[in-house]
């Protein structure tokens, strides 16, 4: 229950999940009370403690043990998947611990590091994106800026009136002053100081600035007089 093992469970319990916490430091375990729905001072090494907390009956265990501990980590991930645990992630701390994870049986290895690392390296240099949360490998949710160019344009002229699918670019939501736009119609008029939540893959979110180019340049004042139809 480090930083990366806290922050995993806040989340989960927060989204309504039941979580049990494991850790050996009392201290630790203390931080936890109230945050998760159990929190435990227990060995994780051994499998009658496993069995004793009913371990084999959740859905996922994450075994989030940073690079002091790659032994561990890797024992316990072998008795996990002994004990027909149904998921098991594991954090790697490199590549050489992430494939031993995975010969042991780990179902999905994590490798927070890097992923943060690509996580910085869109925010940096991708100057219209102000977040990014990974779904799955190429998938994720997007908040951006709208480029100059989409501006009093609608979300079809602006190609992001995708059908949801993974196939094209979705807009879940838009961020206008203190009011949110939900799952907004094809035909809304993006406007000045909206912020865009997005559904798209990797790829995708690459090239949206690409696409954007091949937008004519709207005139100014059909622009601001869109913009003013759409607020009366």
């Amino acid at each position: 229950m480090g930083r990366y093992g806290s922050i995993m469970a806040h989340e989960l319990y927060q989204s309504g999940h039941d979580v049990l916490a494991i850790d050996m430091d009392e201290a630790k375990i203390q931080e936890q009370l109230g945050k998760v729905t159990y929190a435990v001072r227990a060995d994780a090494t051994t499998e009658s403690v496993l069995r004793e907390l009913d371990v084999p009956d959740y859905d996922v265990v994450i075994v989030a043990l940073g690079s002091e501990n790659i032994q561990a980590s890797v024992g316990i991930t072998v008795l996990l998947k002994s004990l027909q645990v149904p998921m098991v992630m594991a954090r790697a701390a490199n590549e050489l611990h992430g494939d031993t994870l995975e010969r042991v049986g780990a179902d999905r290895v994590l490798f927070p590091e890097a992923e943060n690392a690509r996580r910085v390296a869109r925010l940096e240099f991708t100057l219209e994106l102000i977040d990014y949360m990974p779904i799955l490998a190429d998938y994720g949710i997007s908040k951006i800026r709208p480029l100059d160019v989409m501006i009093g344009r609608t979300l079809e002229e602006a190609v992001l009136s995708g059908s949801g699918d993974r196939h094209e670019i979705s807009v879940l939501a838009i961020r206008r002053g203190k009011a949110s736009l939900l799952h907004p119609a094809r035909n809304e008029v993006i406007m000045a100081g909206d912020v865009l939540i997005l559904a798209a893959t990797s790829e995708q979110l690459s090239k949206l600035t690409e696409t954007a180019k091949k937008l004519e340049e709207p005139i100014n004042g059909a622009r601001s007089s869109r913009q003013g139809a759409a607020r009366s």
